[in-house]
């Protein structure tokens, strides 16, 4: 045999292998159609569920920013922080005094962590779990964004817990679950992201996710979260179709070969998409795609504000 010939073999051989992996690789990714409806279909049901939760955000209805020292709140006008009107007119006092927020005093019963009390630090919501204030039917705790300190209100009867009853969704599409490859960093990269109410937070980036979609390589920039990696991103079908503001998304860490499955059937709107007291993170720059992802979750057209 000729070593041309022998060469032309052994390039042969090694594009067959390769077929066989990619084959392999596919269908070990490969779910079954109708078990795949079924896992979304009951994904999505249960993520209308955690919206409509006490801890949803269907129930928000107010965003107030403390100001340093003292600050009064209830319905009435005169207050520092003016609540909704069926809240009453006044119902105690909070100080903020340097990085930490204090309930002073209280003219109605509002229960702390379930027990009546006033006179305490209040914990922020920076620190995993703030502490909850409750006045029925309001609920209220102190949330840190960047240097600011304020306080987000939830009304359990909220007319919004009842009125959405379904999510928007493009139709199931198994090509939008795509396999990436997962390169990390020698160290987690530091990155300021941009929040929809103007203030950065800072994320950790473990690495980059390289895949293709439409035939086109593409990369995205995900976050650790909880062991999981968490992607905030935009694409052209942005401002239409989907969110103007993007949309989010959670994968599973990188198995033992760093591959990713992508399930933008998954990718879902943010809580600034449902009501205008939430504090969102944007996509960073490098995050927005030049392609049109039509799976997930569709903008939501909401009847009335809050």
């Amino acid at each position: 045999m000729s070593r041309v010939k022998e060469f032309k073999f052994k390039i042969i051989g090694k594009v067959l292998a390769c077929l066989v992996l990619i084959i392999a690789g596919c269908k070990q990714d490969k779910v079954d159609p109708e078990t795949y409806r079924t896992e979304l279909e009951q994904w999505r049901a249960e993520r209308l569920t955690r919206l409509k939760s006490r801890k949803g955000w269907l129930n928000l209805a107010g965003l107030y920013w403390l100001q340093v020292g003292r600050n009064t709140f209830g319905s009435d006008s005169s207050n520092t922080l003016v609540f909704p009107a069926k809240a009453p007119p006044f119902i105690g006092t909070m100080e903020l005094r340097g990085d930490t927020v204090y309930l002073l005093s209280t003219l109605r019963p509002v229960l702390v962590d379930n027990v009546p009390s006033s006179g305490i630090k209040l914990n922020d919501d920076a620190l995993g779990k703030p502490t909850i204030m409750t006045l029925h039917p309001y609920a209220w705790n102190v949330i840190k964004r960047g240097n600011r300190y304020g306080i987000r209100l939830r009304d359990y009867e909220s007319l919004w817990i009842d009125s959405l009853k379904s999510i928007p969704c493009f139709e199931a599409d198994e090509g939008y679950r795509i396999v990436a490859t997962f390169k990390p960093y020698s160290k987690p990269e530091k990155s300021k992201v941009p929040t929809i109410i103007g203030t950065e937070e800072e994320n950790l980036i473990p690495g980059e996710l390289h895949f293709r979609i439409f035939g086109k390589k593409q990369v995205l920039y995900p976050f650790t979260e909880n062991g999981s990696l968490f992607l905030v991103f935009g694409d052209l079908s942005n401002g239409e179709e989907t969110y103007p503001a993007g949309r989010f998304l959670y994968t599973d860490a990188p198995d033992k070969d760093n591959r990713v499955i992508i399930d933008f059937n998954k990718a879902y709107n943010p809580p600034c998409a449902f009501t205008p007291f939430a504090t969102c993170p944007l996509p960073i720059r490098k995050n927005i795609l030049p392609v049109h992802i039509l799976a997930g979750e569709k903008v939501v057209h909401l009847s009335s504000g809050h």
